[in-house]
Formats: C-alpha cells, sequence, structure tokens
C-alpha cells in the first residue's frame, strides 16, 4: 500500500490534460503511443478532441530503486462534465493541476481546484505546452503563487508534446501525493467512481478500495440498493482489463458480476461482503442536480421502448443523465431528460444516434421553475402545461447562477452588455494579472440555457472562460405565452418566459410559423397571446383560384356570381378546416436565433 499512488490530472478545457497523460503511459512503458489522446476512447471524444469520460489507468513506475502503482484518472475540463471531475477526485489523493502556459489560469482551472482542495487532495502544479512560441511561463507562474500561495519551486514545467519535463512530474507524483490510507484488515468498503455496459459482460463497475480486500469469487453486496453477487471476475484497469485473484486496500481496480440490469449499480455506492459487511456506507459525492431538462421523442413511436433501454444504458455510463415518461399532444409518447448543460445534452443526442441508432427529436430545452400558490404550497414545474390555473398562482420562482466569467480587459464592455441583456446582476469585478479581469454575475439560468456560452465565444473571439454554479431561486416576473393557430392553442408551443421578453418572443415565433405552416385555401391567424391579451399576429394568406378563368369575355355579372359563390364557400371552409402543423415547424421554432 505504501508503493500505492492514486492521482488525477485537473485542468480547464484545452489545456492539454489527455496529451500530459499519453507522455505519462509513454514514459513508463504502459503503453505504445500510436495516436494522440490514447484515453479517449469514444468516437466522439477523438472527433471533437475532448474528452467527456473521466478514463483510468495504471501504470507502474522505478523511483529510487522501489517499484511503484500510479493509478491515473484523466478528467474531462468542460463545465458540462463536472460531474465527472468530482467523481475522479473522490478516488484520488493527489491531483496535477494543468496551466496552460498560453493562456493562463482560466475559470474552469479554478472550479476544478477548489473542488480538489475541498477533498484535502494534494495539489502539483503543472505548466504545460512550454515550447509554444507565445508561452510565458513566468506570468502564468506568477499567477499560479497567487492562486495557490506556493513556493516558486514548487511549480513544474512540462510539455504534453515534447514530452519535456514528464520525469519530474512523476517523480513529484511519487514524492508529494500521499499513499492510500486504510486498514486491509477491517470489512471490506469500495467506492464505485464508474461503470460502463459491455455487451458479452454485462456491466462492470470501477472502484477504489478503502478498507478491506476483495478477492475473485467472493460473495459482495452493494451497500445502497441492498443487491448482492458473486464477484466473477476482478482486476486491474490497463490500457484492457488486466484479471487478478485479489485487490486490497488502496487500490483501483474493476468488478464484473454479470450484473444486467443498469439500475442496481450507482455511481457513489459502497461494495462490501455479505458474509462480514461494513456498518456503513462511504459518504458518496454530491448528487448530481440536473440543470437543462428536454423532451426526447422517438420520430418512429413503435421505438418508444428501445428509447428507454438506450437511456438506461447511458444513464450506466453518465450518471447526471436524468429522465421520466412524459407525453405531449404533438409528439406522442417520449421521455423529459435532464443534462447539466447544452454541450452534454448535445453530446447524449449523438451518442444516441451512434452507439443505439435512435432517431429522436429534441424539444426546446428550458429550466424548472417553483410555483407557490395561494395556500403557500410550492409545485416544481418542468413545462409550461404542468402550470396550475393562474388564478391560483400566488408567485413563481426561477433558479439563479453565480457566474465566473474571466476575459480581457478588450471585451468587457460587450460582455456586460451581454450579461445585462439576460438579466443579470453585477456583483464584482477583479483585475487578476495584466490585462486579464475576472467579472461576477447573478443571472437567471433560463436565460442562458440556449445560446448563453455561443454568444459568449464569439463576442470574446473564443478568450472568455465561463463557469457557474446555482446560487438558488428567486421570484420572478414570468408569463405563459401560448401560440394560437385560428384560436386554437398550440400545446407543444407554449413557453414560459419573463415578461420583459414575452412580447418580442411572441412576435419571433409568430414570423416563423408564417414561412413554415403551408398555405390553405382560407386565411390562418397566427396568434401569440398572454393570458386573454393578444400580443403578436400574422396572418398567412389563402391559395386563391381563379374562378373566372374559364369566362371568355361575355357579361360581368357572371364573373360577379361566380366570385361571391366562392367567397361563400371560403366562409364555411374557414369554419370547418383544421390548420395542420408541419414536423419542421416545431423544431425550426426552436432554433429561434
Amino acid at each position: 500500500m505504501r508503493h500505492i499512488r492514486n492521482f488525477c490530472i485537473i485542468a480547464h478545457i484545452d489545456h492539454g490534460k489527455s496529451t500530459l497523460a499519453d507522455r505519462l503511459l509513454e514514459y513508463t512503458n504502459t503503453i505504445q503511443v500510436t495516436e494522440g489522446q490514447m484515453l479517449d476512447d469514444m468516437e466522439l471524444e477523438k472527433e471533437r478532441g475532448i474528452t467527456i469520460k473521466s478514463h483510468a489507468i495504471r501504470m507502474e513506475y522505478e523511483y529510487q530503486g522501489e517499484k511503484y502503482i500510479l493509478n491515473l484518472i484523466d478528467t474531462p475540463g468542460h463545465v458540462d462534465f463536472s460531474y465527472e471531475v468530482s467523481r475522479s477526485i473522490a478516488a484520488c489523493e493527489g491531483a496535477l493541476l494543468v496551466v496552460d502556459a498560453t493562456q493562463g489560469v482560466q475559470a474552469q482551472t479554478i472550479s476544478n481546484l477548489y473542488m480538489a482542495i475541498d477533498h484535502d487532495l494534494e495539489i502539483i502544479p503543472v505548466i504545460n505546452k512550454i515550447d509554444m512560441p507565445s508561452a510565458m511561463p513566468d506570468e502564468v507562474e506568477d499567477e499560479i503563487i497567487e492562486l495557490l500561495g506556493c513556493k516558486r519551486e514548487e511549480i513544474l514545467r512540462a510539455s504534453g508534446r515534447t514530452g519535456e519535463g514528464v520525469p519530474s512530474i512523476l517523480d513529484a507524483v511519487v514524492e508529494r501525493i500521499p499513499s492510500p490510507t486504510g486498514d486491509k484488515e477491517a470489512p471490506l468498503q469500495a467506492l464505485i467512481f464508474d461503470s460502463v455496459f459491455n455487451s458479452f459482460r454485462g456491466i462492470i463497475a470501477y472502484f477504489k478500495i478503502e478498507n478491506g480486500i476483495i478477492r475473485k469469487g467472493d460473495k459482495v453486496k452493494f451497500f445502497n440498493t441492498g443487491m448482492e453477487y458473486i464477484a466473477d471476475e476482478v482486476g486491474v484497469l490497463k490500457m484492457d482489463m488486466v484479471p487478478r485473484q485479489q485487490l486490497s486496500t488502496g487500490e483501483v481496480g474493476y468488478i464484473i458480476s454479470g450484473i444486467k440490469n443498469a439500475r442496481e449499480v450507482q455511481v457513489g455506492d459502497t461494495i462490501t461482503h455479505v458474509a462480514l459487511p461494513c456498518t456503513k456506507a462511504i459518504s458518496g459525492f454530491q448528487e448530481v442536480k440536473s440543470m437543462v431538462f428536454a423532451g426526447v421523442y422517438p420520430i418512429d413511436p413503435a421505438d418508444y421502448e428501445n428509447l428507454r433501454a438506450s437511456l438506461e444504458k447511458l444513464q450506466l455510463n453518465d450518471a447526471s443523465l436524468t429522465f421520466q415518461p412524459e407525453s405531449s399532444v404533438a409528439l406522442g409518447f417520449g421521455f423529459r431528460c435532464g443534462f447539466l448543460g447544452l454541450l452534454h445534452m448535445e453530446i447524449v443526442q449523438e451518442r444516441l444516434d451512434r452507439e443505439f441508432n435512435m432517431d429522436v427529436i429534441t424539444t426546446v430545452p428550458n429550466v424548472s421553475y417553483m410555483v407557490y400558490d395561494k395556500h403557500g404550497e410550492a409545485k416544481e414545474v418542468h413545462n409550461p402545461s404542468g402550470l396550475p390555473d393562474p388564478m391560483s398562482i400566488d408567485h413563481i420562482e426561477e433558479p439563479y447562477i453565480y457566474a465566473t466569467i474571466i476575459t480581457d480587459t478588450a471585451y468587457i464592455g460587450p460582455i456586460m452588455t451581454l450579461c445585462l441583456d439576460k438579466r443579470g446582476e453585477l456583483i464584482k469585478q477583479e483585475y487578476i494579472s495584466g490585462n486579464r479581469v475576472e467579472i461576477h454575475f447573478y443571472l437567471p439560468l433560463g436565460e442562458i440555457v440556449i445560446d448563453f456560452y455561443d454568444k459568449l465565444k464569439s463576442i470574446s473571439k473564443g478568450y472568455a472562460s465561463f463557469d457557474y454554479h446555482i446560487d438558488g431561486f428567486r421570484p420572478s416576473k414570468l408569463a405563459k405565452l401560448d401560440i394560437l393557430l385560428n384560436g386554437e392553442s398550440v400545446d407543444a408551443l407554449s413557453a414560459l418566459t419573463h415578461v420583459d421578453n414575452a412580447v418580442a418572443l411572441g412576435r419571433r415565433m409568430c414570423e416563423k410559423l408564417k414561412e413554415l405552416i403551408p398555405r390553405q385555401q382560407f386565411d390562418i391567424a397566427i396568434q401569440a397571446a398572454i393570458g386573454a391579451k393578444i400580443v403578436a399576429r400574422e396572418t398567412i394568406k389563402c391559395v386563391r383560384k381563379d374562378v373566372t378563368a374559364k369566362c371568355y369575355g361575355g357579361d360581368v355579372s357572371r364573373k360577379r356570381k361566380l366570385l361571391e359563390k366562392q367567397k361563400r364557400g371560403k366562409k364555411r371552409m374557414k369554419q370547418i378546416g383544421n390548420v395542420e402543423v408541419p414536423q419542421k415547424a416545431f423544431l425550426a421554432v426552436l432554433k429561434l436565433d
């Protein structure tokens, strides 16, 4: 146990975590690096060049004539996957804090660092990409000292591309990170920090042993679910899984026990022996809170059960995804899914398509609101159709976030304007170093869900970094916006929005629908209404047939008679005709710019 070191790599997105991990694996002869970012094995990860899942791998390293086992967990950097980071941190004793020498400390660097400090991890600061022409290692060193309060000589310099400084990182891991603590003789306690689904072997759970020993063939119990299994295979994680007879305290490994049902394995659960169980579970990590909700519906209604099975398998590998069944008048049966953010939603959509061949329609993302009635009772509402009667509502509260934006001073003006347009409230701004400034805002979550991140990136030319955490609910003046077609309300198009934005949104939706709904033989009125008040209107004119075409010259009264007859027909048609809204209209309205 004295020779085990468990550590993870934390950093902002694109600061070179996965590339540095490659160099560490190469130097310790764990793998032959044939292509970049070897640990990112998911097709999507390779395409986008980002880490989505945490990856664990075991390395062996000789230091001063003694052999050490180093368990590395590579973590994602993007704000939407910070839950993955928190899980990895729970299984480690130390962390490499990687900072890009060209960009310096970013918002996500700070947020992940605080998470690591909360878990009492030993932090080793590493400045990466020192071989770049635009590197500023001295300035970045000053930023790190300011942030951590460490000594200058404690900061390591390295390059993930050339492999410079890698040996000194490995030495620092052995020297500075403490070995795991625990008691081999105590009852088994192992923390599940991840799980994957294998179509041949069922569910594979990854764990770290806090106390005790686990052997092949042991009868084990999952503490929180109460389920019992036989440990068919236990082993350690190298590039492939390597079976072992037993694993003891402090080691990171996997267990295969033929579990078929995805719900039976919960990340954060504790594995213990049936014969000699532990008295209490390891305190897991924070319960994940979904922030963004969207309806996911199969295009073919017959695929409903397949979609359920696919979401269950995804949930196993991605504990932050939540879903429950719901139905819609326009789209039929589907699921209401909860995501951590928009990138997370996009990734889930992509994975459904690639891994399970599911064609789905995703509705407009929204957030959950707390509705209080006149009796003081609260109800959580996810979509507008779930709102109670307006007369009984006392007030509605919406979720707010505490946002931190780090940017170049040149872009302060446009960023301020963007945040204030989104009903933001400036708290403070601090100059970090040179021309970089940290701005703190309170923002309503509903405003940033759709396109905030993209806009922020484009107005700051990609420089601004953004990080947020939930700050609770606040009372807000919200209005339900209904869309009416010829006086009939269309349930799937209604939206909850702030009173100040409602009129503008209603107008944009009416204009969009006018473009998309095909013309009929009668006029179609498209209206946006807040309660009984109409706030916007567009009219789709009727298709007009020329009924007088067959009259060659002759009496004008005959033409007039035909036109009068047409007029009466249109009037009757308007009374009995109904408007079909095409599928693409639902989808396009969701993508309003």
